[in-house]
């Protein structure tokens, strides 16, 4: 059974990653705070949601490009006016988080969305909006057998490295940030 894919945030980074899961082969859901962006981007392949629920209810796999831990959270779970993802996501499906964020937070986030009964990914990115458009960055991996399963073909898709760093969240985290301290970012 072939599964959907949802991408959260067309910015620098998810607009070059959305490219590559359509080179792929993939239809990708997609949703921007900035819809005349979505839109523009499923003219030329994909669908454009108008909200995160109608996202999240269409595919079995979302991934989120977003800032920082508080974009992700109002993402997953609403920011009081909008509701979120996580609500329409069917049991199963994987959130694959690409930020930068806490590692003890992303630790939390795998329990609050398995509580759920979906899976998760701790998935932060590195290598810039030129590495992203050209199919060449990094993505440094913490999840759950299960949940690599099902989102192994997207993370393969948008990334030219990917790195499994252990079989549940926060390990991603921890080696972005390292990383990022030893470039001097």
């Amino acid at each position: 059974m072939t599964k959907t894919v949802g991408l959260i945030g067309l910015g620098a980074m998810g607009g070059g990653m959305a490219q590559f899961l359509r080179r792929a082969g993939h239809v990708p859901h997609v949703f921007d705070v900035r819809s005349d962006v979505a839109q523009a981007f499923a003219r030329d392949g994909g669908v454009a949601c108008g909200t995160l629920a109608e996202l999240g209810a269409a595919s079995d796999v979302v991934i989120s490009v977003v800032v920082n831990a508080a974009q992700t959270e109002a993402v997953l779970f609403g920011d009081g006016v909008t509701p979120g993802c996580a609500a329409s996501m069917k049991p199963g499906s994987v959130f694959v988080m690409c930020s930068t964020v806490d590692p003890n937070w992303s630790v939390l986030l795998e329990a609050r969305l398995s509580a759920m009964g979906l899976l998760y990914v701790d998935a932060p990115i590195s290598g810039g909006a030129a590495k992203a458009a050209s199919g060449q960055m990094t993505m440094m991996t913490a999840a759950t057998p299960a949940a690599y399963a099902v989102a192994e073909p997207f993370l393969n898709a948008m990334a030219a490295k990917v790195y499994k760093l252990g079989d549940s969240a926060g390990a991603g985290s921890k080696v972005k940030i390292i990383n990022q301290l030893l470039a001097g970012v």
